[in-house]
């Protein structure tokens, strides 16, 4: 692209099914990402709910950005990802970008089980489960890396813990991370056969990541949980967010934090970059 035309941002806000919320609110999350792009010079923004026709939307793209809630892409999509990738494209991911298809486990059909896809590897990252929505410290694991320009050194955060298994942990690097004791949250969220997600000095989890596909790259960022009234799903919250328990009906989250603000921007001019 001429230095004089916007880079093309393709955002994709949505739950499955298609229009539905997925505990999650879309609508705060979609006009919070758009204000951003609205705010960084030379950007245009496309808008989808999910990852349908994928791949026509990112051959006029520099720069994918997603939020979903049950949304993956498919097989074609995968290989559309992987091709634009290499070709130099970006795409950061947030939050339940790390989930997808959950499976029913057992005779009851009441447990259920993330089942690992082709859109894991493409992101390098598979989401396990996460304790109910607690404070925790987030660290900043790489003070000199591009996406943690201008953090603290750590910040406090109310959200969704995720507990994320890396698909390329070799070549992947990991600017964010948090600690938390093995099994977080017996019998709640999903079923994992086994904790993943730990690092090897076995107390750390990555919580943002980057890696290179190619001439382009991938950016995950696995906080970003906030819900409303009306999709609001959460069935408790750790006692570190409300002495009682009770699930605040308005909750935005890191959304309303500084440092994950910044950790927006800095997003944002990592996709737009010029690239090589």
């Amino acid at each position: 692209m001429g230095d004089d035309k916007p880079i093309r941002v393709h955002l994709v806000v949505g739950g499955f099914p298609p229009g539905e919320t997925a505990g999650h609110d879309m609508d705060y999350v979609r006009l919070a990402l758009l204000q951003a792009l609205h705010e960084m010079p030379g950007t245009r923004a496309t808008v989808s709910s999910d990852f349908r026709d994928l791949e026509r939307w990112l051959e006029r793209s520099g720069f994918l950005i997603t939020y979903v809630a049950g949304p993956y892409p498919d097989d074609a999509g995968n290989a559309a990802l992987v091709k634009w990738l290499e070709g130099g494209g970006r795409w950061f991911g947030l939050h339940g970008t790390s989930g997808g298809k959950a499976a029913t486990v057992g005779a009851s059909r009441r447990a259920r089980k993330m089942v690992k896809m082709g859109h894991h590897a493409v992101l390098g990252a598979f989401f396990l489960n996460h304790p109910p929505v607690r404070r925790f410290r987030v660290t900043v694991a790489m003070p000199a890396h591009p996406l943690a320009a201008g953090l603290p050194s750590s910040f406090d955060v109310m959200d969704e813990l995720y507990m994320i298994e890396l698909q390329d942990p070799a070549h992947t690097e990991i600017f964010l991370t948090t600690e938390m004791p093995e099994n977080p949250a017996p019998g709640f969220g999903f079923v994992y056969d086994r904790d993943t997600s730990i690092l090897p000095d076995g107390k750390t989890r990555a919580l943002g990541f980057t890696r290179q596909v190619g001439a382009g790259g991938v950016a995950y960022v696995a906080l970003g949980h906030c819900h409303s009234p009306d999709c609001n799903v959460q069935p408790f919250v750790d006692r570190s967010v409300d002495p009682a328990g009770i699930t605040p009906l308005l909750f935005r989250g890191s959304w309303e934090n500084d440092a994950f603000k910044s950790l927006l921007r800095n997003a944002i001019s990592w996709g737009i970059s010029p690239r090589g």
